[in-house]
């Protein structure tokens, strides 16, 4: 780590800064949700693309494919995803129903556990004992501790709505990246294909790079992981269409 980066380091670990940090909402969400819409929307959109390109149909095709499963699959993966988050936030809203009602009818049952969960953390005697009455004085508190340390669950806020919104955001606005070259009619198909390529190619390549700024990775090797993986994805898309193609005997355009 450099001067500047143990400068920074120590910037973010200011009290004033560290309570600011602490009051914002997790990201966590919201940039996995982007990242999978995003990789997504590539790598069906240009799956579609391949399959289509492989097969020999007109550009047209490519593009009424394309856009078809763009919005379609755009659609369903949003509302997908805000199932799945609504499903989360239930499950967490019933824990703390649960253990709202294990504090009302077994207080000193909870409060043990309470105990033995801080014990377990290396926590005794008469500093374990402060910890047990400051959580247990506050009863939203009490129900939190015991919905993360009992349950292993999270007690963010759950938001489908915007889960559900920045997936189908992301999945539209990149998956759109692949289609743009066959909007062009003076290009040739197998010149529309390969900007395509390129551009499906930096799309990977740029996510890759942004999560690993997000998730404190390495930037290169997790552009190209992604890179690789949407490749591959498209590398079979065009293989079936080829191979079907002929199998079939469909003309090219």
């Amino acid at each position: 780590m450099n001067s500047r980066e143990q400068e920074n380091l120590q910037r973010e670990h200011e009290p004033e800064n560290i309570a600011r940090r602490l009051q914002q909402a997790p990201r966590a969400h919201s940039v996995s949700d982007f990242v999978l819409g995003a990789i997504d929307g590539c790598v069906t959109t240009f799956a579609v693309v391949s399959g289509a390109f492989g097969a020999g149909f007109a550009p047209v095709v490519v593009l009424v494919l394309g856009f078809a499963n763009l919005i379609a699959d755009g659609f369903s993966m949003a509302v997908s995803n805000f199932e799945a988050v609504n499903a989360e936030r239930d499950h967490v809203d019933a824990v703390r129903r649960t253990e709202e009602e294990h504090i009302r009818i077994v207080p000193e049952g909870e409060r043990e556990e309470i105990r033995q969960i801080f014990a377990g953390k290396g926590f005794s005697g008469e500093t374990l004992e402060e910890i047990v009455a400051t959580i247990t004085a506050d009863r939203q508190l009490w129900i939190e501790t015991m919905v993360s340390e009992e349950y292993g669950l999270s007690p963010s806020r759950y938001r489908p709505l915007t889960s559900a919104f920045a997936t189908f955001s992301a999945f539209v606005l990149v998956g759109t990246a692949p289609l743009l070259p066959f909007l062009v009619d003076a290009l040739s198909m197998t010149l529309q294909f390969a900007i395509s390529a390129a551009l499906a190619a930096v799309m990977f390549f740029v996510i890759g790079m942004l999560k690993s700024l997000v998730y404190a990775q390495p930037v290169l090797r997790s552009g190209l992981k992604t890179l690789l993986l949407g490749g591959g994805a498209a590398v079979l898309a065009f293989l079936t269409g080829y191979v079907l193609r002929h199998l079939f005997g469909i003309d090219a355009v």
